[in-house]
C-alpha cells in the first residue's frame, strides 16, 4: 500500500494500523520508499551474473499494445514504428549471444596541428578519448572507473542488470541509476539488488554493495512517467567502510543548464556490447523532438544494460570527475542512435534530499 499524500500523519497513520511499512511517501516530497530485502551472500555468482539480462522498463502485452504512438520504445522498429515500451528496456527478450566488444575508437589529430607539436605531446593528444562520440570503450582511467559500476537485480523473477553510479552524499552511501533498475514503474520493486562498482570484465575489484533502502520519486512509483525515470539507493557498509569512503562519488546538481556537453557511462549488454566493460558517449545533448517528456537526448549507440548509468556534465576526462546531472533511460522507437535521460530538476533534488539521510 502506497498513501497517495505525502502527509506525516498520515503515514504514521497507516504504521499503526498495518506495522512497518514496505512503502511510504516521504511527508516532505513526493518520493516512495521501500526496505529492500537482503540476498543471501552467496547468490551473485559469476555465473548468474553472466547471465543477467539487461533491463529496462517491463511491461506485459497490454501496457505495449495500449501505449502511444511515438511513445518510447523496447522493440524493434517497424514499418511504421509499432507503439511499444522504452527500447533500452529489452528486460522481457530472453538472453542472446553476446558479441565482440568493438575496440576503442582513437582521435586523430589534424596534419597540421600534428605537425606543429613534439613526439610526446602527439602522443599524449591521442591518449586522450574523444570529446564526441556515440559509443567507445572507456580507456583513459581516473575517477569515473571505480565510482560507475554495475546494478545485478532480480524483478518477477527474472536476473537482470544496469548501470549506476556513486554519488557524493551524507550518509556517504548513495547509489543513482535509472528508476526502471529499482521499481517497475507501478509495479514491483527489485529484490536481491547489488552495486558492483569499478566492474571490469568480471572482475569486482571493490566488492559488491547490496541494496538496504530503495527511493523513487511518487510519479515513478505510480504511473512509469518518464520524467521521474530516477532511482536512488542507499547501500550496506562493506566490512565496515562506506561506499564512497572506498571508491568515492561524483557530485549531483539539480536544475542544471540544458545544451551542455555531457558524457554519459554505462555497461551496455545487448551486442555488439556485452556488458562486461565500461563505455561511454559524449556530445551536447538536446531536447525530445518528440515532446514527450522533458528528457535531453544524447548521439548515444549504448544498448539495453546502459540504463541507469551516470550523465557527466562539466567533465574532465584527465581526472574521471564530472557532476552527475542525468541518467540513461530510453530510446524510442524510430531512433536507436539518441539515448535520452531525465532533467534532474526539484523532484529529483527532492529525491536526493530524503535518500541521502537514509
Amino acid at each position: 500500500m502506497t498513501p497517495s499524500l505525502p502527509l506525516l500523519a498520515v503515514t504514521a497513520l497507516v504504521t499503526g494500523l498495518l506495522g512497518a511499512p514496505d512503502r511510504e511517501v516521504s511527508p516532505v516530497a513526493d518520493v516512495v520508499e521501500h526496505v529492500a530485502g537482503h540476498a543471501p551472500g552467496t547468490y551473485w555468482t559469476p555465473q548468474r551474473m553472466a547471465r543477467a539480462v539487461p533491463i529496462g522498463l517491463l511491461g506485459d502485452l497490454r501496457r505495449i499494445t495500449a501505449a502511444r504512438p511515438g511513445t518510447p520504445s523496447i522493440l524493434p522498429p517497424a514499418a511504421p514504428p509499432e507503439p511499444a515500451l522504452p527500447l533500452i528496456a529489452r528486460a522481457a527478450l530472453p538472453p542472446v549471444a553476446r558479441a565482440a566488444l568493438p575496440p576503442a575508437a582513437r582521435p586523430v589529430l589534424a596534419p597540421d596541428h600534428a605537425a606543429r607539436r613534439s613526439p610526446s605531446r602527439t602522443r599524449q593528444a591521442a591518449a586522450m578519448p574523444p570529446a564526441t562520440t556515440s559509443g567507445t570503450r572507456w580507456a583513459a582511467g581516473g575517477s569515473v572507473t571505480r565510482t560507475t559500476g554495475r546494478v545485478f537485480l532480480t524483478l518477477n523473477g527474472v536476473d537482470f542488470s544496469c548501470s549506476a553510479s556513486a554519488v557524493r552524499s551524507a550518509n556517504r552511501d548513495l547509489v543513482v541509476t535509472a528508476g526502471h533498475c529499482v521499481k517497475d514503474g507501478a509495479g514491483d520493486w527489485a529484490e536481491n539488488w547489488t552495486f558492483v562498482p569499478g566492474y571490469d570484465d568480471g572482475q569486482q575489484p571493490y566488492g559488491a554493495f547490496p541494496a538496504r533502502r530503495m527511493f523513487v520519486a511518487g510519479p515513478w512509483s505510480r504511473s512509469g512517467n518518464d520524467d521521474y525515470d530516477v532511482g536512488m539507493v542507499a547501500v550496506e557498509d562493506l566490512a565496515g567502510q562506506h561506499l564512497t569512503d572506498t571508491v568515492g562519488g561524483q557530485p549531483i546538481s539539480f536544475d542544471p543548464p540544458r545544451g551542455h556537453r555531457t558524457y554519459g557511462f554505462g555497461f551496455p549488454a545487448d551486442p555488439p556490447y556485452d556488458g562486461e566493460r565500461l563505455l561511454y558517449c559524449a556530445g551536447v545533448p538536446h531536447g525530445d523532438p518528440q515532446r514527450q517528456t522533458r528528457d535531453q537526448g544524447l548521439r548515444c549507440d549504448l544498448t539495453a544494460g546502459a540504463s541507469g548509468g551516470p550523465w557527466l556534465s562539466g567533465f574532465d576526462p584527465a581526472s574521471g570527475r564530472g557532476t552527475l546531472t542525468s541518467v540513461s533511460s530510453f530510446k524510442y522507437s524510430n531512433d536507436h542512435r539518441t539515448m535520452y535521460g531525465p532533467y534532474f530538476g526539484s523532484a529529483v533534488r527532492d529525491l536526493f534530499r530524503t535518500a541521502e539521510r537514509a
